[in-house]
């Protein structure tokens, strides 16, 4: 078994900057940002603030969303945050499902993904690409950017046969199920027990709820009331944001406090919700994230959750492999 790196997930928000100087303290390997425009703030501005206050811990954004940002803004953006950070960082893209969904859109196509992918790699390594039928490239003169080619991975998350096959053409990892040929990360949530503390006391329940109640809200989004209906709990929360807003404006608080907050109709889940998986004192988080290794996973992204995420961090630090 190969001993997995432990990453850690954070939105882009006032404490970002902060919570990345504490996990670059407490031996995480990489702090990822998520992105969604209509959730959080703009991931490279935060990336930049915590480039600039850490000299160890890798960089990456995940994931990252081609339709909010044109391909050359892109590449702009990476440049700054590789130059920044001394080359600690990795950025990773989707079709956006929640981050498109939240301005009443559907995930991008896979094709125009990878498509996007492959001339934000011709741009960075100094080639011409074509973007939107015209020849582009990186203009930057000597001293206003890295010069090219830069050496910045690109990871894709990637699900299903037809992601795994795109990321093994345009990318250099992934974020998703174990990819036969690629180094594979995953994102996990849970909370590190204290002594004698109850896996269903409340604090827990707010630790891992914004992240165990997405199951609802991706249900919905994607399979309608049929599909959340069928969860515990489900369609009484259906209900409840039926009631708040017409059909063409629910996609505005289906995703609301998405991994982060948990509105109050969101709170009525906790009862409902996984509280063993990733939930134990250290020694049975370290067993689950075990399994993970032996799964073949190369990384494990851990997404703190609730109100104290300084402490989550610290006490999942103790949990790692090595």
């Amino acid at each position: 078994m190969t001993e997995p790196e432990l990453s850690c997930g954070l939105p882009p928000g006032p404490e970002f900057a902060d919570l990345v100087v504490l996990a670059e303290q407490l031996g995480y390997r990489r702090a990822w940002i998520y992105d969604s425009a209509a959730l959080w703030e703009d991931p490279f501005v935060h990336l930049a603030l915590a480039a600039e206050r850490t000299s160890r811990i890798d960089l990456g954004a995940a994931v990252l969303i081609p339709a909010q940002r044109e391909v050359m803004a892109t590449a702009s953006a990476i440049a700054t945050v590789a130059r920044l950070s001394g080359g600690r960082f990795r950025p990773c893209f989707g079709t956006g499902f929640t981050a498109r969904l939240t301005v009443g859109q559907s995930p991008m196509r896979l094709q125009a993904l990878g498509d996007y992918v492959s001339s934000l790699r011709r741009l960075l390594a100094g080639e011409t690409a074509s973007v939107n039928g015209e020849p582009v490239r990186m203009l930057h003169a000597d001293g206003l950017a890295q010069s090219r080619p830069m050496n910045v991975p690109l990871w894709l998350s990637a699900f299903g046969p037809r992601g795994a096959e795109l990321a093994s053409d345009v990318a250099d990892g992934v974020i998703g199920p174990v990819h036969p040929d690629l180094p594979t990360a995953t994102l996990v949530s849970g909370t590190v027990l204290e002594p004698g503390e109850d896996p269903g006391s409340d604090r827990v329940r707010r630790a891992i709820g914004p992240w165990r109640v997405v199951g609802w809200h991706n249900a919905y989004a994607h399979g309608g009331a049929e599909a959340v209906d069928a969860l515990p709990g489900g369609r009484r929360w259906r209900e409840t944001i039926e009631a708040l807003a017409p059909a063409g404006s629910r996609h505005l608080l289906t995703f609301e406090g998405h991994v982060t907050h948990l509105p109050p109709r969101d709170r009525e889940l906790l009862e409902h919700i996984d509280h063993t998986t990733m939930v134990g004192d250290v020694h049975g988080v370290r067993r689950h994230l075990a399994r993970l290794a032996d799964d073949g996973f190369r990384e494990i992204i851990y997404t703190p959750g609730g109100p104290d995420v300084a402490r989550e961090l610290t006490a999942f630090a103790t949990a790692r492999l090595t």
